[in-house]
């Protein structure tokens, strides 16, 4: 009778949500796993800054390791599960560590990789060991496989999506609810879907880290976490939301990537910003915690991935989805082609780009005003398709005026914006959300 194949040993760095999700399932589906892996998936160490913790979990059969840094020069651990998080520090510590030794690494930690991945990768690359971050973008959904993979064979010319529950889930709240900003995050916190500093969600950050990720494997170009252009949802207001029912869109907070060729050769866009999503698009339906990535291939057309984008199960699930890669001797350029061939690609200016888009602006109620805001969109050259105004809010006398442009250069509207910053006629800047268009 053969030998049963030896199993796969994992280390797991973090013990938090994830953490305690991936024992969790490892234990319930050890059999099927073993199957589909060809081998057993063993956890045989465990480590976290809180040994008294109470996870929920039973942990005496693991051994516990107070130095998480060293986990992957451990002679019982074959792969490294990172699960700390953090960009830097003992995160960035135990990856360099693990594969440094020879270990195969599995990571959740989408700013670790947006941050260092291409040095991590270059790593991986030389110790001919897999890196591997399913889990760093859309929790459960295969996205990164579907991009790496599934989609290997076609020229992806643009990659966007909802990449942020806690924003996705309080955009369609105010949607459903014509509640503010402020109070709906508070109840977010409450249950748990935004964190107790929500800065990383709301800023949108989070969302241009995975942005970054996903750019780098749909294009083959060098991770350029710094040139995404990120901005925030926490300037809407309950009054945007139903602006925007009115006009036929819904509001969600978009993370897009696409490459432009120019004269000099290709050039890369990357952008977080709220924008208006008409009813018929696909996205205008992902409601709650939920996250979707549309990736538009030469010949595949347009992908859609969905699914849950965070929680205890799902992101438990991608993580061990690379560990039986990993245990099936699968290893591959972490970006789908090997670091020294992902092509440089310069940032795109944004004037490039050609749409129509909603601009709102809290206006003071007094004679002369709207006469000042269409005069610097006609200097800027905008036309307008269509102009509403509101009556007197609440904020010091401000009326609120929305705008529709008609198609036209974005630059000519961030023109008309620079015409009208420090105005004293308005309360505040001027809020530009683009149209998405098909």
């Amino acid at each position: 009778m053969a030998e049963p194949s030896k199993p796969l040993r994992i280390a797991l760095a973090g013990l938090g949500t994830v953490g305690a999700g991936v024992i969790r399932l490892v234990e319930a589906n050890a059999a099927l796993i073993a199957r589909r892996a060809g081998r057993p998936i063993q956890i045989t160490v465990i480590g976290a800054r809180d040994r008294s913790k109470d996870r929920g979990v039973n942990l005496a059969p693991y051994v516990w390791e107070d130095d998480m840094v060293i986990m992957g020069e451990r002679d019982d651990v074959d792969v490294v599960v990172e699960l700390v998080g953090g960009s830097d520090g003992p995160a960035l510590s135990c990856a360099r560590t693990t594969i440094e030794a020879g270990k195969a690494l599995v990571t959740a930690n989408k700013a670790m990789i947006a941050h260092h991945g291409l040095e991590l990768a270059g790593k991986a690359e030389a110790a001919k060991v897999a890196l591997k971050f399913e889990a760093a973008v859309a929790g459960g959904i295969p996205v990164i496989k579907g991009l790496r993979e599934g989609a290997a064979a076609n020229e992806i010319e643009r990659v966007y999506g909802i990449l942020n529950g806690t924003c996705n889930y309080i955009l369609s709240t105010m949607e459903d609810t014509g509640r503010d900003f402020a109070d709906v995050l508070a109840e977010a916190q409450a249950k748990g879907y935004a964190e107790a500093d929500p800065a990383f969600d709301i800023e949108g950050t989070d969302a241009a880290h995975k942005l970054s990720i996903l750019a780098a494997i749909a294009f083959g170009g060098k991770l350029d976490f710094a040139g995404v252009d990120a901005a925030g949802i926490t300037r809407l207001r309950a009054a945007d939301i139903a602006q925007a029912d009115s006009l036929g869109y819904v509001i969600r907070l978009i993370g897009m990537a696409e490459t432009v060729t120019t004269a000099q050769g290709k050039v890369l866009f990357q952008r977080v910003q709220p924008h208006l999503v008409p009813f018929d698009h696909p996205l205008a339906h992902v409601d709650g915690a939920t996250n979707a990535v549309v990736a538009e291939g030469n010949f595949s057309g347009r992908l859609l991935f969905q699914g849950a984008g965070a929680g205890e199960g799902p992101t438990a699930s991608a993580v061990v989805a690379d560990l039986i890669d990993i245990a099936r001797g699968e290893i591959a350029a972490p970006f789908s082609v090997p670091v020294e061939e992902l092509e440089p690609m310069p940032r795109a200016d944004a004037g490039h780009r050609s749409g129509r888009a909603y601009v709102r602006l809290m206006a003071a109620d007094r004679p002369g005003v709207l006469a000042e805001i269409t005069a610097a969109f006609r200097d800027a050259g905008v036309s307008i398709e269509s102009l509403i105004q509101k009556g007197r809010s609440s904020d010091q006398g401000a009326v609120m005026v929305a705008m529709v442009t008609h198609e036209g250069p974005e630059s000519a509207v961030g023109e008309a914006v620079r015409l009208l910053n420090g105005s004293d006629s308005l309360a505040e800047p001027p809020l530009v959300m683009h149209i998405l268009g098909d």
